[in-house]
């Protein structure tokens, strides 16, 4: 087995383009129902994935370039300070992740939808977005499975129609996942990414984040959240002003 300890901070997230916090950002109403909810009841305890009470720092599985077994690559996250690990979901085997978990101590914290890049809430095929709704439900069944407490979820593309429609289409596909979420005590973090929705693409760099506050607060559940990459939102206005 690999010497976890010589490997580099450096060595380790050479070709990662940003780190994100495990925990998304929920409105202010909601999040102190949904983590009493999620820890009393719907959720997975901190045992699992749940990383409570503070920031902590994860990265994504594929950011890990570290040969080897899935245990080898939680360890070496271990081994460089990370404090948990997001999945690709749904594509992944959940006893060999747990065993992994197990073999490591280290945390699933949460994963990342694999397919809303090409399969979109915001399609204006009704057959793609039903698709993309058993996908996003099929990730929280699975991240619930391997104890995690996050799905993070692109919700479309600005490129699929006029901003009025792909928003109703979105928010009334993200709707139907909702009762599952509560019922796993799993959130659905929305990120800011550059999909061309909720933000002017071509715009200046003194935008709001009103756009994005409303369309999380349309939602209107404990179990929906932003998960701010800070990274991704240079480009666009105040990190700061945003948070």
């Amino acid at each position: 087995m690999s010497d976890f300890a010589s490997v580099s901070r450096r060595q380790f997230v050479q070709g990662a383009a940003a780190l994100m916090a495990s925990t998304p950002l929920l409105t202010s109403t909601h999040a102190a129902t949904a983590a009493d909810s999620a820890a009393s009841s719907g959720g997975n305890d901190s045992a699992d994935g749940y990383l409570y009470g503070r920031l902590y720092k994860t990265l994504k599985i594929g950011m890990v370039n570290v040969p080897g077994s899935l245990t080898d690559k939680f360890k070496a996250a271990k081994a460089a300070g990370f404090h948990g690990i997001e999945l690709n979901a749904p594509g992944f085997d959940v006893t060999e992740v747990r065993e992994a978990m197990a073999a490591a101590e280290f945390p699933v914290d949460g994963t990342v939808c694999s397919s809303h890049w090409q399969i979109r809430h915001t399609s204006p095929d009704a057959n793609e977005r039903a698709q993309a709704l058993e996908t996003l439900k099929e990730a929280m069944r699975k991240t619930h499975a391997i104890g995690g407490n996050t799905v993070l979820l692109v919700v479309g593309h600005g490129k699929d129609g006029p901003e009025q429609e792909i928003w109703k289409r979105s928010i009334d596909n993200i709707n139907q996942a909702l009762p599952l979420a509560a019922e796993l005590g799993i959130y659905i973090a929305i990120e800011n990414v550059w999909n061309e929705f909720l933000y002017d693409h071509q715009g200046g760099a003194d935008q709001t984040a009103e756009k994005f506050v409303k369309f999380v607060d349309e939602l209107n559940s404990p179990w929906v959240g932003m998960q701010f990459d800070i990274g991704n939102h240079w480009k666009y206005g105040s990190m700061g002003d945003w948070i």
